[in-house]
């Protein structure tokens, strides 16, 4: 009897363990996912120019790796592929999308859009979320759905109407941001 005791005893002891590492796990991934969420201030945006840039896009991220990623996903137009949360795009130095998490903006799968102001003294941000509507009085996200399969990331070749700025006019415009320093 007592050997079934100790036999019954280890079962419970290897179940309570069971279910203390898998309550562990869950717990563990539970703040991973709250870990990857991020604060986007007024603070997070500065001169455009102080980003990498590839093709006509500055694209910025705190940790270097995932900036490194974020660069090798929009460099060679990877299809299928999320951009790290936390990713920063900006093609127009008052216009900006961020990536979050798919829970925070589930329809844009984490893409949030800005408005901005600029100024030398830095920047505003005038409207931000889902439904931002760009220069043209357009919500963003309309102009950025044809691009699902890269993301919502719009550039030529990803099913978005083109930006009806050509190259020269969208480097002027970047030159132009008054946040950087005057050469």
């Amino acid at each position: 009897m007592r050997r079934l005791i100790t036999y019954v005893s280890r079962i419970s002891d290897q179940g309570y363990m069971r279910g203390v590492l898998a309550a562990a796990l869950g717990l563990s991934m539970a703040s991973s996912l709250y870990a990857a969420e991020i604060t986007v201030s007024e603070n997070s945006f500065s001169c455009i120019r102080n980003w990498t840039k590839v093709r006509n896009t500055y694209i910025t991220h705190s940790d270097p790796e995932k900036l490194k990623e974020a660069v090798r996903i929009f460099k060679s137009s990877v299809p299928d592929k999320e951009y790290p949360v936390g990713t920063f795009l900006q093609l127009l130095p008052d216009e900006a999308m961020v990536k979050h998490s798919r829970q925070t903006f589930p329809e844009t799968h984490g893409w949030e859009f800005f408005h901005l102001e600029l100024s030398a003294q830095g920047t505003k941000i005038r409207t931000r979320g889902a439904n931002v509507e760009n220069f043209e009085g357009e919500k963003c996200f309309t102009c950025h759905q044809p691009a699902v399969k890269y993301d919502f990331v719009c550039e030529k070749g990803h099913g978005c109407a083109p930006v009806p700025l050509d190259d020269q006019k969208i480097a002027e415009l970047q030159a132009a941001d008054p946040r950087c320093p005057k050469n």
